[in-house]
């Protein structure tokens, strides 16, 4: 085709094709094949691949498939050096082309559907089904109703995400086209990275972007983790979960170190396979999200509850607005959904029915960094909402209310990460904010991230503060001594991961080769952590040195 454009190339092919009558058409840009196959003259359906000539086309599109059937397809892309279209691609393709006019909200529905495919994966791999059924066979009425099932299935088996009654809105014929946009792509991996930038950009264009929380790249979230080292034993929490990265990847961490203790294989279906009772066992007792926007809520508890085997403690509650749990609570609606893990939740505070302090081992966060709060009732709790002569503020930043509450999950030895803006670091304004920090914590490190990490949303210069609250008491938690004088590591990201545009950066070896890990997935260039040996030592590695030499508790 002459169009360069997939969008433009199809249409052009309309064209053609009704010229023509064929009933089979290809695009191709040099780098991506697609190829559809023209049902009536208004509608193409995207089919895997093209007949051979002793094959159908019904028998392309109508043949049982399975987990296999989706790896040869990710294969057969690889071998032909072909680059593979992200989720996120796809979607922004369906929302042009399909979504924009079938009068339905794009991100209810197109969740419905990723949330729908998951639960086909993992039902077919696990030996429920033998075959997919999220496919685009038979008649539109058919599969509509087919679909729905799936979909209802999915809603019971991983309940608290959508309504009981809730139903996939899409007409047949709309739905047809995207179960042919997607069902020929794998979305279960190693580290469900494949999702992770479709949610995003679903959750980014409604709520997330105005209240300047961004999505922390999966990069950063993996040097958090190594350099904080939860285990299996530790209570964790994200107070501002958005869409569960930093609780899933610390789930991958600890079900790492269960595994290898255990001496099982991992593959690249990591997420997918059957686990010890253990692994289980961290998500639904040790592991813990709270979130203000719903939707992230959502998205966070889908993920969860695949990870947790049904069960997940992903809350939807207001974590700086803790004096109006109690009116939440009351809410039916949200007993439904959210009280088996409130239950365990309470079970971590530090005093009973008093929801300001609590007792975490290990806190990671993004905080929304945009916007200030101006609620009195609000900011009265707040030591950092009053001037050092005791007068509140009449507004403060929302990330400087973060680090205050965040601190107060902290159990004494507890520790955290969380990404603030960079100018809390060195702005004369905030000094009083550093030394409020620096009374309650031992601030481990502070790591600068590089400029366009958080693009296209935002160019906000940040950075990562990691803190453990001081402890003297070895009765109550890990041992972290006061002292006057201590060493604190500094680092700044030089390899840049994204380019100005917020595109990623795929890292590549010494002959210029674009780099994959074991797993499959492309290796993003940063100078964090070394990626399996592909990559040289980085930050994580050198800080790791220097908690042992510094004998930090979580290192010894």
């Amino acid at each position: 085709m002459k169009k360069v454009k997939q969008k433009e190339g199809k249409d052009q092919l309309k064209s053609y094709t009704h010229a023509t009558g064929a009933p089979l058409a290809l695009w191709s840009n040099g780098e991506q094949v697609v190829v559809w196959h023209r049902k009536n003259p208004n509608y193409f359906v995207e089919i895997p691949e093209l007949p051979t000539v002793d094959q159908t086309i019904e028998e392309i599109a109508g043949t049982p498939w399975n987990i296999e059937t989706l790896l040869k397809f990710e294969k057969d892309r690889e071998e032909e050096g072909l680059a593979a279209r992200s989720l996120k691609q796809l979607i922004g393709d369906m929302e042009d082309e399909v979504l924009a006019n079938a009068g339905v909200d794009v991100f209810e529905e197109v969740f419905k559907l990723i949330f729908t495919k998951l639960y086909d994966e993992l039902s077919v791999y696990q030996g429920r089904y033998k075959h997919l059924r999220f496919r685009n066979t038979n008649t539109a009425a058919e599969l509509r109703d087919r679909i729905n099932q799936l979909f209802i299935d999915a809603r019971k088996k991983w309940s608290g995400v959508f309504p009981e009654d809730d139903r996939i809105k899409l007409t047949p014929d709309h739905l047809q086209v995207c179960i042919g946009s997607l069902e020929k792509y794998k979305l279960f991996n190693s580290n469900l990275d494949i999702i992770d930038d479709a949610f995003e950009y679903l959750i980014n264009k409604t709520s997330k972007g105005d209240k300047g929380q961004y999505f922390t790249p999966r990069w950063v979230i993996d040097m958090c983790v190594k350099m904080l080292n939860p285990t299996a034993a530790e209570s964790f929490i994200d107070s501002a979960c958005g869409s569960a990265g930093f609780t899933m990847h610390a789930i991958f961490k600890v079900w790492r170190d269960i595994l290898d203790a255990e001496g099982v294989p991992q593959s690249h279906l990591f997420t997918m396979e059957k686990k010890p009772q253990a692994c289980y066992d961290y998500v639904q007792e040790k592991v813990f999200a709270i979130d203000f926007d719903e939707k992230s809520v959502r998205v966070a508890r889908c993920l969860n509850l695949i990870a947790g085997d049904g069960q997940t403690n992903v809350l939807h509650l207001n974590t700086l607005d803790y004096k109006k749990w109690e009116e939440t609570l009351k809410d039916e609606h949200w007993q439904e959904t959210y009280f088996d893990g409130w239950k365990k939740l309470k079970k971590l505070l530090k005093i009973p029915k008093d929801y300001r302090e609590f007792q975490f081992d290990i806190l990671m966060a993004n905080p929304p960094f945009a916007g200030e709060i101006k609620q009195t009732d609000l900011l009265a709790p707040y030591e950092l909402a009053h001037k050092k002569n005791g007068k509140p503020e009449n507004k403060v930043g929302r990330d400087l209310l973060f680090i205050e509450r965040n601190l107060d999950f902290l159990k004494p030895g507890g520790r955290m990460a969380v990404v603030l803006p960079q100018g809390r670091f060195n702005n004369a304004s905030d000094k009083r904010v550093r030394e409020f920090i620096m009374n309650h914590c031992r601030v481990l490190a502070v790591v600068g991230l590089e400029g366009n990490t958080f693009k296209p949303h935002t160019g906000t210069k940040t950075s990562v503060l990691f803190v453990q609250k001081w402890n003297d008491d070895p009765t109550v938690g890990p041992l972290c001594p006061y002292v006057d004088d201590y060493n604190i590591f500094f680092a700044t990201q030089k390899l840049p991961s994204k380019d100005s545009s917020g595109e990623k950066i795929i890292a590549s070896n010494t002959e210029g080769k674009l780099l994959r890990d074991s797993h499959g997935h492309w290796v993003v260039q940063h100078d964090f952590y070394n990626h399996e040996g592909l990559t040289q030592d980085g930050i994580a590695e050198a800080f790791i040195e220097f908690a042992k030499k510094e004998g930090l508790s979580f290192f010894q």
